[in-house]
């Protein structure tokens, strides 16, 4: 595998490959790896014959609130991890390179609509520092496909928005969420849980499965959101929301709507968890 920093040096690479007719998959990450991470890299490589991952810790997407410098950093097993999946380059830019006018003179990119509900209310700017950072690696890369963690769901439609409204020429994947033995999905945060907060977690992914089955039953939407708060906080987390949303984020209008989302986020202790759970397979008793 390749460990590339440089810009010019990855665009020598990757256009040789284009030259060979070959298909280019890629992967962004920020690093300290997990299976969910390599899931990532393996489908990308089903659909591609290279495959490009990028470490890049994107400090425009950090809040003033959210601590930079304690995002979990792990460069050499990442590398370790990334080469035994058979990833055949790693780049891994500088923020310099990545915005080379300086984050403050930075030319920013805005996904209207989407960046301002859910996690944009509890995170303000965030999905404007995703959206940048997203749309500069696709141009320095300029893959044929590009995989995102279905986990983050609001980011991959943020991106799936990005890149139809700016008709940049790359497929965007989804890859399904890759959960714990006890459902708890897998993230680079879980490691910030003390044992006891481990146990809690997996009562987020349990709440998500109960409002499917809810809905199932012809619940009302906002009974199903009620009992879904109520159980979180009365397994100890803050709830920032516990909500069911349309596949592209917006309000259902009715219990009996098909292809639904249940969306959660809360804390245990100072870590913050997000998980989602599409309900497209559920039928529902009011439909």
């Amino acid at each position: 595998m390749q460990n590339i920093s440089g810009l010019a040096e990855l665009r020598a690479q990757v256009d040789a490959w284009r030259g060979q007719g070959l298909r280019i998959g890629f992967v962004p990450t920020m690093g300290n790896l997990h299976d969910g991470h390599l899931a990532l890299i393996a489908q990308a490589r089903r659909s591609a014959q290279k495959v490009v991952a990028s470490i890049f810790i994107n400090p425009a997407q950090f809040g003033p609130s959210e601590d930079f410098s304690r995002y979990p950093r792990s460069p050499e097993a990442d590398s370790e991890r990334l080469q035994a999946q058979g990833c055949d380059l790693l780049f891994h830019p500088s923020v310099q390179t990545v915005y080379p006018f300086g984050l403050e003179a930075r030319v920013g990119i805005r996904v209207p609509g989407l960046d301002d509900i859910l996690e944009g209310v509890h995170r303000p700017g965030h999905f404007d520092g995703v959206a940048t950072v997203v749309a500069r690696l696709l141009g320095m890369v300029q893959p044929d496909v590009a995989v995102f963690g279905r986990k983050d769901y609001q980011q991959l439609q943020v991106i799936r928005r990005l890149v139809t409204d700016l008709a940049m020429p790359v497929e965007v994947l989804a890859g399904e969420t890759v959960r714990e033995a006890d459902g708890l999905a897998m993230s680079s945060r879980n490691q910030y849980l003390s044992p006891e907060e481990r146990r809690q977690a997996a009562e987020l992914h349990a709440t998500l499965l109960s409002m499917g089955a809810a809905r199932k039953m012809g619940k009302e939407l906002n009974e199903i959101e009620d009992e879904a708060r109520q159980r979180l906080e009365g397994a100890g987390f803050v709830v920032d929301y516990a909500v069911l949303r349309r596949s592209d984020l917006a309000h259902p209008a009715h219990a009996g709507e098909r292809g639904l989302v249940a969306l959660a986020a809360a804390r245990l202790g100072s870590t913050r968890l997000i998980d989602n759970l599409c309900l497209v397979d559920l039928p529902s008793a009011a439909a």
